[in-house]
Protein backbone atom coordinates (compact mmCIF):
# COMPACT_ATOMS: atom_id res chain seq x y z
CA UNK A 1 0.00 0.00 0.00
CA UNK A 2 2.93 1.94 0.50
CA UNK A 3 2.86 2.83 -3.27
CA UNK A 4 -0.85 3.86 -3.55
CA UNK A 5 -0.49 6.68 -5.41
CA UNK A 6 1.90 5.48 -7.75
CA UNK A 7 2.54 2.24 -8.38
CA UNK A 8 -1.43 1.36 -8.08
CA UNK A 9 -1.08 -1.85 -5.28
CA UNK A 10 -4.33 -2.85 -4.48
CA UNK A 11 -6.26 -0.61 -2.16
CA UNK A 12 -7.54 -2.85 0.80
CA UNK A 13 -11.89 -2.44 0.89
CA UNK A 14 -13.34 -0.87 3.59
CA UNK A 15 -14.35 -4.41 5.18
CA UNK A 16 -10.19 -5.76 4.73
CA UNK A 17 -9.43 -2.83 6.81
CA UNK A 18 -12.18 -3.38 9.50
CA UNK A 19 -11.33 -6.77 9.97
CA UNK A 20 -7.64 -6.02 10.23
CA UNK A 21 -8.96 -3.48 12.85
CA UNK A 22 -10.54 -5.87 14.53
CA UNK A 23 -7.42 -7.66 15.61
CA UNK A 24 -6.09 -5.41 17.27
CA UNK A 25 -8.89 -3.04 18.57
CA UNK A 26 -11.75 -4.28 20.83
CA UNK A 27 -15.33 -2.53 20.76
CA UNK A 28 -16.12 0.62 19.11
CA UNK A 29 -17.58 -1.00 15.89
CA UNK A 30 -19.69 2.22 14.86
CA UNK A 31 -15.84 4.15 14.75
CA UNK A 32 -14.13 1.29 13.15
CA UNK A 33 -16.36 1.31 10.45
CA UNK A 34 -16.90 4.89 9.99
CA UNK A 35 -12.84 5.11 9.93
CA UNK A 36 -12.64 2.16 7.11
CA UNK A 37 -14.96 3.96 5.08
CA UNK A 38 -13.12 7.28 5.50
CA UNK A 39 -9.29 5.83 4.51
CA UNK A 40 -10.65 3.27 2.13
CA UNK A 41 -12.29 7.00 0.33
CA UNK A 42 -9.43 8.89 0.91
CA UNK A 43 -6.71 6.44 -1.03
CA UNK A 44 -9.24 5.71 -3.10
CA UNK A 45 -9.25 9.39 -4.38
CA UNK A 46 -5.49 9.96 -4.61
CA UNK A 47 -5.96 6.76 -7.16
CA UNK A 48 -8.45 8.74 -8.89
CA UNK A 49 -6.88 12.41 -8.72
CA UNK A 50 -3.06 11.52 -9.48
CA UNK A 51 -3.08 8.03 -11.27
CA UNK A 52 -6.25 6.66 -13.24
CA UNK A 53 -8.35 9.89 -14.18
CA UNK A 54 -6.38 12.99 -13.94
CA UNK A 55 -8.14 15.23 -16.93
CA UNK A 56 -11.54 13.88 -16.13
CA UNK A 57 -12.92 17.03 -14.32
CA UNK A 58 -13.96 15.62 -10.86
CA UNK A 59 -11.46 16.01 -8.51
CA UNK A 60 -12.14 14.51 -5.19
CA UNK A 61 -11.67 16.45 -2.02
CA UNK A 62 -10.19 14.82 1.21
CA UNK A 63 -12.09 14.12 4.04
CA UNK A 64 -9.64 14.70 7.39
CA UNK A 65 -11.63 12.56 10.39
CA UNK A 66 -12.41 13.99 14.00
CA UNK A 67 -12.08 11.53 16.94
CA UNK A 68 -14.31 12.47 19.84
CA UNK A 69 -14.17 9.88 23.25
CA UNK A 70 -12.86 9.38 26.34
CA UNK A 71 -9.49 8.87 27.12
CA UNK A 72 -7.95 5.74 26.85
CA UNK A 73 -10.72 4.81 24.43
CA UNK A 74 -8.51 3.93 21.44
CA UNK A 75 -8.61 7.09 19.37
CA UNK A 76 -4.50 6.99 19.12
CA UNK A 77 -4.76 3.10 18.64
CA UNK A 78 -6.94 3.64 15.61
CA UNK A 79 -4.78 5.81 14.06
CA UNK A 80 -1.39 3.55 14.34
CA UNK A 81 -3.30 0.47 13.08
CA UNK A 82 -4.50 1.84 10.46
CA UNK A 83 -1.17 3.13 9.01
CA UNK A 84 0.16 -0.18 10.26
CA UNK A 85 -2.09 -1.85 7.35
CA UNK A 86 -1.23 0.56 4.73
CA UNK A 87 2.19 0.88 5.55
CA UNK A 88 2.32 4.35 4.89
CA UNK A 89 4.82 6.86 7.26
CA UNK A 90 2.36 7.80 10.16
CA UNK A 91 3.24 10.45 13.47
CA UNK A 92 1.41 11.23 16.17
CA UNK A 93 1.70 14.80 17.13
CA UNK A 94 0.39 16.32 20.60
CA UNK A 95 -1.39 19.33 19.52
CA UNK A 96 -0.70 21.08 23.46
CA UNK A 97 3.07 21.76 22.32
CA UNK A 98 2.39 23.90 19.33
CA UNK A 99 2.35 27.34 19.43
CA UNK A 100 2.28 30.15 16.55
CA UNK A 101 5.61 30.91 14.67
CA UNK A 102 7.88 33.11 16.79
CA UNK A 103 6.78 31.70 19.97
CA UNK A 104 8.28 29.23 22.94
CA UNK A 105 7.09 25.69 21.73
CA UNK A 106 7.08 24.45 18.30
CA UNK A 107 5.59 25.69 14.71
CA UNK A 108 2.71 23.67 12.93
CA UNK A 109 5.16 22.60 10.14
CA UNK A 110 7.44 20.29 12.75
CA UNK A 111 4.31 17.91 12.31
CA UNK A 112 5.82 17.54 8.87
CA UNK A 113 9.14 17.45 9.68
CA UNK A 114 8.45 14.83 11.99
CA UNK A 115 6.19 12.48 8.81
CA UNK A 116 9.00 13.41 6.78
CA UNK A 117 11.75 11.57 9.25
CA UNK A 118 9.21 8.68 9.49
CA UNK A 119 9.66 8.10 6.10
CA UNK A 120 13.40 8.51 5.75
CA UNK A 121 13.48 12.01 3.92
CA UNK A 122 11.44 10.01 1.00
CA UNK A 123 9.10 13.10 0.20
CA UNK A 124 6.77 10.76 -2.06
CA UNK A 125 5.90 8.55 0.99
CA UNK A 126 5.75 11.02 3.17
CA UNK A 127 2.86 12.82 1.19
CA UNK A 128 0.49 9.81 1.17
CA UNK A 129 1.39 9.81 4.97
CA UNK A 130 -0.67 9.52 8.10
CA UNK A 131 -0.68 12.18 10.62
CA UNK A 132 -2.62 11.68 14.19
CA UNK A 133 -3.03 15.20 16.17
CA UNK A 134 -4.10 14.01 19.44
CA UNK A 135 -5.27 16.91 22.22
CA UNK A 136 -6.90 19.02 19.85
CA UNK A 137 -9.42 19.95 22.13
CA UNK A 138 -6.43 21.21 23.97
CA UNK A 139 -5.81 23.94 21.72
CA UNK A 140 -9.34 24.99 21.47
CA UNK A 141 -10.50 28.80 22.09
CA UNK A 142 -10.11 30.25 25.60
CA UNK A 143 -13.49 32.23 25.09
CA UNK A 144 -15.59 33.70 22.73
CA UNK A 145 -14.24 37.42 23.73
CA UNK A 146 -11.76 38.99 21.94
CA UNK A 147 -9.02 39.59 24.00
CA UNK A 148 -5.80 42.25 24.24
CA UNK A 149 -3.74 39.21 24.74
CA UNK A 150 -2.85 36.69 22.04
CA UNK A 151 -3.93 33.40 22.15
CA UNK A 152 -0.94 32.01 20.43
CA UNK A 153 -1.21 28.38 21.75
CA UNK A 154 -5.40 28.30 21.11
CA UNK A 155 -6.74 29.87 17.95
CA UNK A 156 -3.69 31.03 16.60
CA UNK A 157 -2.89 27.22 16.23
CA UNK A 158 -5.65 26.42 15.13
CA UNK A 159 -5.56 29.08 12.06
CA UNK A 160 -1.88 27.88 11.17
CA UNK A 161 -2.96 24.11 11.20
CA UNK A 162 -5.81 25.14 8.24
CA UNK A 163 -3.26 25.27 5.43
CA UNK A 164 -1.75 21.97 6.61
CA UNK A 165 -5.68 20.32 6.62
CA UNK A 166 -6.79 22.18 3.30
CA UNK A 167 -4.11 21.05 1.19
CA UNK A 168 -0.95 23.21 0.36
CA UNK A 169 2.21 23.42 -0.32
CA UNK A 170 3.99 24.25 2.60
CA UNK A 171 7.44 25.34 3.46
CA UNK A 172 9.19 22.19 5.79
CA UNK A 173 12.42 22.41 7.32
CA UNK A 174 13.43 18.81 7.48
CA UNK A 175 15.70 18.62 10.68
CA UNK A 176 13.25 20.02 12.58
CA UNK A 177 13.34 24.05 12.52
CA UNK A 178 14.17 26.65 14.57
CA UNK A 179 17.69 25.11 15.59
CA UNK A 180 19.06 24.65 12.32
CA UNK A 181 18.18 27.95 10.71
CA UNK A 182 20.46 27.66 7.75
CA UNK A 183 18.87 24.26 6.27
CA UNK A 184 16.89 24.91 3.07
CA UNK A 185 13.27 23.77 2.99
CA UNK A 186 11.54 21.29 1.75
CA UNK A 187 8.43 22.10 -0.13
CA UNK A 188 5.58 19.49 0.79
CA UNK A 189 2.25 19.36 -0.74
CA UNK A 190 -0.37 18.21 2.34
CA UNK A 191 -3.36 17.28 -0.10
CA UNK A 192 -2.45 13.57 0.21
CA UNK A 193 -1.81 12.96 3.54
CA UNK A 194 -4.35 12.00 5.55
CA UNK A 195 -5.13 14.20 9.14
CA UNK A 196 -6.78 12.27 11.80
CA UNK A 197 -7.47 14.25 15.37
CA UNK A 198 -8.57 13.11 18.50
CA UNK A 199 -9.87 14.64 21.54
CA UNK A 200 -11.71 13.87 24.64
CA UNK A 201 -13.24 17.37 24.38
CA UNK A 202 -13.79 16.82 28.28
CA UNK A 203 -16.97 18.27 29.01
CA UNK A 204 -18.58 18.58 25.96
CA UNK A 205 -22.20 16.47 27.18
CA UNK A 206 -23.17 19.59 28.66
CA UNK A 207 -23.07 21.53 25.19
CA UNK A 208 -24.75 18.40 23.62
CA UNK A 209 -27.49 18.25 26.60
CA UNK A 210 -28.19 22.31 26.23
CA UNK A 211 -28.32 21.66 22.56
CA UNK A 212 -30.93 18.53 22.82
CA UNK A 213 -33.01 20.24 25.45
CA UNK A 214 -33.50 23.52 23.49
CA UNK A 215 -34.95 22.01 20.17
CA UNK A 216 -37.41 19.00 19.23
CA UNK A 217 -34.98 15.89 18.51
CA UNK A 218 -37.39 14.01 16.97
CA UNK A 219 -41.12 13.15 17.27
CA UNK A 220 -42.30 9.97 15.47
CA UNK A 221 -46.49 9.66 15.93
CA UNK A 222 -46.26 12.29 18.20
CA UNK A 223 -44.15 10.78 20.59
CA UNK A 224 -40.56 12.39 21.29
CA UNK A 225 -37.34 10.17 20.81
CA UNK A 226 -35.84 9.06 23.98
CA UNK A 227 -32.20 10.27 24.34
CA UNK A 228 -29.38 8.40 26.32
CA UNK A 229 -28.30 10.74 28.81
CA UNK A 230 -25.59 8.56 29.95
CA UNK A 231 -24.02 8.19 26.35
CA UNK A 232 -24.70 11.91 25.19
CA UNK A 233 -21.33 11.95 22.76
CA UNK A 234 -23.25 9.90 20.34
CA UNK A 235 -25.23 12.78 19.53
CA UNK A 236 -21.98 15.30 19.19
CA UNK A 237 -22.44 17.32 15.93
CA UNK A 238 -20.23 19.64 14.15
CA UNK A 239 -21.93 22.58 15.79
CA UNK A 240 -21.21 21.16 19.37
CA UNK A 241 -17.60 20.96 18.37
CA UNK A 242 -17.10 24.51 17.31
CA UNK A 243 -19.40 25.67 20.22
CA UNK A 244 -16.44 24.48 22.59
CA UNK A 245 -14.03 26.32 20.76
CA UNK A 246 -12.78 25.11 17.68
CA UNK A 247 -13.03 27.86 14.87
CA UNK A 248 -15.33 26.70 11.97
CA UNK A 249 -12.52 26.49 9.31
CA UNK A 250 -11.06 23.90 11.14
CA UNK A 251 -14.53 21.99 12.13
CA UNK A 252 -15.26 22.80 7.96
CA UNK A 253 -11.99 21.00 7.27
CA UNK A 254 -12.29 17.49 9.46
CA UNK A 255 -16.16 16.94 7.79
CA UNK A 256 -15.73 12.93 8.98
CA UNK A 257 -16.94 13.43 13.15
CA UNK A 258 -17.30 10.26 14.80
CA UNK A 259 -17.41 9.45 18.67
CA UNK A 260 -15.71 6.46 20.79
CA UNK A 261 -17.55 4.71 23.18
CA UNK A 262 -16.64 4.44 26.54
CA UNK A 263 -15.24 1.22 27.50
CA UNK A 264 -17.28 -0.89 29.72
CA UNK A 265 -16.21 -4.06 31.79
CA UNK A 266 -16.37 -7.02 29.21
CA UNK A 267 -14.15 -4.91 27.03
CA UNK A 268 -11.64 -4.21 29.32
CA UNK A 269 -11.72 -7.95 29.89
CA UNK A 270 -11.62 -8.43 26.10
CA UNK A 271 -8.68 -5.81 25.63
CA UNK A 272 -6.61 -7.92 28.10
CA UNK A 273 -6.81 -11.13 26.46
CA UNK A 274 -8.07 -10.96 23.05
CA UNK A 275 -6.04 -8.91 20.46
CA UNK A 276 -3.31 -10.16 18.60
CA UNK A 277 -0.92 -8.16 21.04
CA UNK A 278 -2.92 -8.56 24.07
CA UNK A 279 -1.46 -6.92 27.22
CA UNK A 280 -1.50 -10.56 29.49
CA UNK A 281 -0.08 -12.19 26.01
CA UNK A 282 3.02 -9.98 26.32
CA UNK A 283 3.45 -10.45 29.90
CA UNK A 284 3.21 -14.69 28.97
CA UNK A 285 5.96 -14.10 26.52
CA UNK A 286 8.15 -11.89 29.35
CA UNK A 287 8.06 -15.10 31.38
CA UNK A 288 8.44 -17.60 28.08
CA UNK A 289 11.68 -15.74 27.29
CA UNK A 290 13.03 -16.58 30.77
CA UNK A 291 11.62 -20.38 30.56
CA UNK A 292 9.03 -19.88 32.41
CA UNK A 293 5.48 -20.67 32.12
CA UNK A 294 2.94 -17.96 33.37
CA UNK A 295 -0.38 -19.22 34.24
CA UNK A 296 -3.01 -16.58 35.47
CA UNK A 297 -6.33 -17.50 37.01
CA UNK A 298 -9.29 -16.15 35.38
CA UNK A 299 -10.34 -13.77 38.06
CA UNK A 300 -7.24 -11.86 37.98
CA UNK A 301 -8.81 -10.39 35.01
CA UNK A 302 -11.82 -9.11 37.20
CA UNK A 303 -9.29 -7.50 39.57
CA UNK A 304 -7.42 -5.63 37.13
CA UNK A 305 -10.45 -4.15 35.04
CA UNK A 306 -12.41 -3.28 39.02
CA UNK A 307 -9.32 -1.56 39.02
CA UNK A 308 -9.36 0.09 35.69
CA UNK A 309 -12.81 1.42 36.44
CA UNK A 310 -12.54 2.62 39.91
CA UNK A 311 -9.32 4.71 38.56
CA UNK A 312 -11.35 5.57 35.88
CA UNK A 313 -7.80 4.88 33.61
CA UNK A 314 -9.81 3.18 30.53
CA UNK A 315 -7.87 0.78 28.20
CA UNK A 316 -4.47 3.12 28.73
CA UNK A 317 -4.41 2.12 32.67
CA UNK A 318 -4.52 -1.39 31.86
CA UNK A 319 -0.95 -2.17 31.81
CA UNK A 320 -0.06 0.51 33.95
CA UNK A 321 -2.27 -1.79 36.89
CA UNK A 322 -0.23 -4.89 35.18
CA UNK A 323 2.60 -3.68 36.02
CA UNK A 324 1.99 -2.88 39.43
CA UNK A 325 1.23 -6.39 39.84
CA UNK A 326 3.82 -8.51 38.32
CA UNK A 327 6.72 -5.95 38.32
CA UNK A 328 8.05 -8.20 42.03
CA UNK A 329 7.48 -11.54 40.49
CA UNK A 330 9.41 -10.21 37.66
CA UNK A 331 11.97 -9.02 39.51
CA UNK A 332 12.40 -12.84 41.82
CA UNK A 333 11.26 -15.19 38.72
CA UNK A 334 14.30 -14.62 36.54
CA UNK A 335 16.56 -15.85 39.59
CA UNK A 336 14.69 -18.53 40.77
CA UNK A 337 14.42 -22.51 39.55
CA UNK A 338 10.99 -22.19 39.44
CA UNK A 339 9.46 -23.46 35.78
CA UNK A 340 5.98 -22.20 36.54
CA UNK A 341 4.45 -18.86 37.96
CA UNK A 342 0.84 -18.87 38.75
CA UNK A 343 -0.98 -15.51 39.36
CA UNK A 344 -4.01 -15.56 41.69
CA UNK A 345 -6.23 -12.59 42.53
CA UNK A 346 -4.99 -12.42 46.00
CA UNK A 347 -1.61 -12.11 44.79
CA UNK A 348 -2.77 -9.73 42.55
CA UNK A 349 -5.12 -7.74 44.99
CA UNK A 350 -1.76 -7.57 47.60
CA UNK A 351 0.35 -6.65 44.72
CA UNK A 352 -2.04 -3.50 44.30
CA UNK A 353 -2.88 -2.89 47.58
CA UNK A 354 0.93 -2.53 48.26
Amino acid sequence: MAATSTKGTRLPKPKQIKSFLDQYVIGQERAKKLLSVAVYNHYKRILHNVVEHPDDGVELEKSNVLLVGPTGTGKTLLARTIAKMLMVPFTIVDATVLTEAGYVGEDVESILSRLLQEADYDQEQAEIGIVFIDEIDKISRKSDNPSITRDVAGEGVQQALLKLLEGSVVNVPPQGGRKHPEQEFVHMNTENILFICGGAFEGIERIIAQRLNTQVIGFDNGRKATVDKNDLLRYVEPQDIRKYGLIPEIVGRLPVLMNLDQLDRKALKRILTEPRNAILRQYEKLFEIDGIKLEIDPKVLDVIVDTAIREKLGARGLRAICERIMNDAMYEAPSSRRKVFHLTADYAKARLEK
